[in-house]
């Protein structure tokens, strides 16, 4: 019996592993191209002295199918903790809380939604009337990856308290980029499928260990026809004859790396990704003497932190700062200073705390910027190149740069991938609404 078709996939993110998770489980002998020594790319962990902790909280909700999959195929779906309550805290330390209730959706959220406390009665009037639009207009509207969200929001006359305490908290962490440069139709997907949808949908899962252990040789192990090459960059791809040929023998080449990396690695094909900028993330990792809250994760109103999540025992907090552009030029020591000035607006026992050590994460490249006329700039897993795919969330996958949508190019890349083997398989599964 011949041997099937080898692959070789360049790039050890979610992009690259879930496509070596897809053609390997198609019987396709799969060898994985890592540069470092670890995989995950930007969704992974690493050591500081002597506590592991994760380059960035990376979250996931429970429309995310794809990325949900791929984690059951690994067997590490249980090592998801999900939260059905998402809490609200104004400074001085107000809290709200919202959860779904017994009505079906969309309206699961209508108990919880009239007791939040920072918004006002015209406020969610407001933010009850823009989200009946998002269920009307979400995949009917032709011009939504024109506009940008907050042109939508202006046009939907929001109120400004709705705008920036609902709609900017959930978009701007969701989607990583500011609602002025914001595709309308990223925005209403997330708030469509996330919201929505179902009345489960929206809740949040985070993972209960580090990153990397997701992706551990256990976890791979029961994979035999995937392989990792760790410490292995590959520069550039070798053309011939028109089709990859080297450096390393495969019948067929994934390339799953970030955009800005691909005209020095294949100049051959000529893709414009001019129009692809970046937008960056911010975390911080602070460790204190003594309980700062219970609270497992919050969303922090009115300031430059965004998100709090509780690492463990209330001791060690990560705080999130995404599109944060306002931090990336500024030195470490401010950060920290402005970090711990702000948690202790919400968390008065901050004050009283002493602070035993901190750790800044700066993405600066942590995603693509999902603006508006961007998605028609966004290529195919296949390439003018025959036995050459693109793998990555900034692929045209149908979703801004998150875990599902690098997930998503994997599987779809995969599915290119066996198309020009000569079958035909399907990986990606449609999203659940």
């Amino acid at each position: 019996m011949a041997e099937s078709p080898s692959v070789a996939v360049i790039g050890g993110g979610l992009a690259g592993l879930s496509t070596a998770l897809a053609l390997g489980s198609a019987g396709h002998p799969v060898t994985v191209y890592e540069a470092r020594p670890f995989l995950g790319g930007r969704a992974t962990s690493y050591a500081v002295n002597d506590v592991t902790i994760d380059n960035c909280q990376h979250i996931l909700l429970r429309c995310c199918t794809n990325l949900l999959d791929f984690y059951r195929r690994l067997g590490v779906a249980d090592q998801i903790h999900f939260y059905r309550e998402f809490y609200w805290i104004e400074p001085g330390g107000r809290l709200s809380v919202m959860k779904r209730g017994l009505l079906p959706a969309p309206l699961h959220f209508t108990g919880s939604f009239a007791t939040l406390r920072f918004l006002s009665a015209a406020d969610k009037m407001s933010v009850a009337a823009g989200l009946l639009a998002v269920k009307y207009e979400y995949g009917k509207r032709a011009d939504l990856d024109e506009i940008s969200m907050a042109d939508w929001l202006r046009e939907k006359k929001q109120t400004r308290r709705a705008i920036e305490r609902f709609w900017r908290q959930v978009l701007v962490s969701a989607i990583n980029e500011e609602l002025d440069n914001m595709a309308a139709a990223h925005g209403l997907q997330v708030l469509y499928l996330g919201f929505l949808s179902s009345s489960t949908a929206y809740e949040m899962g985070v993972p209960s260990v580090p990153l990397a252990d997701l992706y551990s040789a256990e976890a791979w192990s029961r994979y035999e026809y995937v392989k990792f090459a760790y410490r292995s960059a590959i520069e550039q791809l070798q053309i011939e004859g028109g089709e990859v040929r080297g450096p390393v023998k495969a019948d067929a080449y994934v390339l799953a790396v970030p955009f800005e990396r691909v005209e020095a690695m294949v100049p051959q094909l000529r893709l414009d990704l001019s129009a692809f900028t970046h937008s960056p993330i911010t975390g911080v990792h602070l460790w204190f003497d003594r309980k700062i809250t219970d609270l497992p994760h919050a969303t922090l109103l009115d300031r430059t932190i965004q998100w709090m999540y509780n690492k463990k025992d209330g001791k060690h907090l990560q705080l999130v700062v995404s599109a944060s552009r306002s931090l990336t030029e500024m030195p470490r020591a401010d950060v920290i200073a402005l970090a711990l000035k702000e948690l202790a607006e919400f968390f008065p026992v901050v004050s009283q705390a002493k602070l035993e050590r901190a750790h800044v994460v700066k993405e600066v490249r942590a995603t693509f910027s999902a603006a508006p006329g961007l998605e028609a700039q966004r290529p195919l897993q296949s390439t003018a190149i025959p036995n050459l795919f693109l793998a990555g969330d900034w692929t045209r996958t149908g979703w801004p740069a998150t875990m599902e949508g690098a997930v998503r190019s994997g599987y779809l890349a995969a599915e290119a991938v066996l198309k020009h083997f000569g079958s035909r398989q399907k990986f990606l599964l449609p999203d659940a609404a």
